[in-house]
């Protein structure tokens, strides 16, 4: 009797084993740990093992939110922070690209800003805030410029990072087929430097959120740091851990905002 051959045994299928380590979200295990904690908060919070001077109960923390939310201190004070914010950073982003594009382009400005920049960034911008309120006064200007500030660097170093470590295959290829300074930068430089960009974004965004609340804590009417700062002289905790709870949320949407800037933006790396 001949021996089967490959032919004749059934074909098999092989596992997909493509997949480079990308991550599958388990959603109902991110709620489930959220959700437990709030249940040992709560519970610690009832029985007495956390103080509720200290650390109120989650239910009580809800309610100062709700009540917050009800009066509408808490646009009034989000709005503020916001304003602030959005102006700080998007300036503080778009010039932070544009030096870090010119520093990765030009040889003299990266000869010239480089050095400056690497020296100013380990600075803490928080230390600076005095300095600001002197030279923009106790208004907006101080605030928005601290953020701005506090923004720059570390934009303009993940561009020119992203920049050089672009292929550089790719743009003697974009030489070769005679595009110039612009239209590499253009169609090879900028797509190819997006994803560090993009992640540094993620960095200044909670930068700006940590100058703010600085910020607003010594010197504001309104803002969520205004609020805080409010709310723990005069010993409400509930309250605070409502404004600190608006903060992360507000993180979290932010994040959320550039996540959906990665999907649409780096479709071509999937």
């Amino acid at each position: 009797m001949d021996a089967p051959t490959d032919h004749d045994r059934p074909l098999r299928e092989v596992a997909f084993r493509g997949g480079g380590f990308r991550h599958q979200p388990i959603r109902a295990l991110s709620i489930g740990t959220f959700l437990a904690l709030l249940f040992i908060w709560e519970t610690g919070s009832r029985t007495g093992f956390i103080s509720n001077l200290v650390l109120p109960a989650p239910s009580e923390v809800g309610t100062a939110f709700y009540d917050l939310w009800k009066s509408g201190n808490l646009w009034d004070h989000l709005s503020a922070s916001l304003a602030r914010l959005g102006a700080g950073w998007v300036l503080g982003t778009i010039l932070g690209i544009a030096t870090g594009f010119a520093i990765g382009l030009f040889s003299v400005m990266r000869a010239s800003l480089a050095p400056l920049v690497a020296a100013i960034f380990p600075i803490p911008k928080i230390a600076l805030l005095p300095l600001f309120i002197i030279w923009f006064g106790i208004g907006e200007g101080s605030k928005v410029g601290l953020i701005l500030f506090g923004t720059f660097f570390p934009t303009v170093i993940a561009t020119y990072g992203g920049i050089d470590n672009v292929d550089r295959t790719l743009i003697r290829m974009g030489q070769s087929f005679g595009l110039n300074r612009w239209e590499i930068a253009r169609k090879i430089l900028f797509p190819g430097a997006l994803p560090a960009i993009l992640s540094g974004m993620r960095i200044t965004a909670a930068i700006g959120i940590i100058l703010i609340v600085a910020a607003e804590l010594i010197a504001a009417e309104k803002g969520i740091g205004a609020f805080i700062q409010m709310a723990g002289s005069l010993f409400a905790t509930d309250q605070l851990v409502a404004g600190v709870l608006v903060l992360s949320v507000l993180g979290l949407a932010v994040n959320a905002l550039i996540g959906l800037a990665e999907k649409h933006l780096l479709r071509w790396r999937a």
